[in-house]
């Protein structure tokens, strides 16, 4: 059993191989989802359908922030002060990459579970 791990595998999923991985991923997946897919069995009975879901739910994060970024000092105009429209930014910048550093993690596990399935 390897406890190897890529750069960027998040520090709540086991390794893969390692007892539990899959449990760990599907709770660190569910965290990264809205609390309402949970309700779906059949997100829990394939992992690999919850990372995909998620996947996708992150990216659609990251575009959002990056959409928010772009549009931030036109929209916010009048409303906030220079000095907040910049905080905002900073805002923007900084979950912008930790969204981009989820999404690049949340590729690796469902990669992991791709494997998994396609074990013999």
């Amino acid at each position: 059993m390897s406890t190897h791990v890529p750069p960027g595998w998040p520090a709540q999923v086991h390794p893969p191989g390692a007892e539990r991985f899959e449990d760990t991923a599907l709770t660190w997946l569910l965290e990264l989802v809205p609390p309402e897919y949970r309700r779906y069995g059949v997100l829990r009975r394939y992992p690999v359908a919850l990372a995909r879901m998620a996947r996708h739910h992150v990216h659609a994060s990251v575009e959002a922030a990056r959409t928010g970024f772009r549009s931030a000092r036109v929209e916010l105009a009048g409303a906030v002060p220079p000095h907040g429209i910049e905080s905002v930014l900073e805002t923007y910048r900084q979950e912008g990459a930790r969204l981009v550093a989820l999404l690049q993690s949340v590729d690796l596990v469902e990669s992991a579970l791709r494997d998994r399935e396609t074990a013999p």
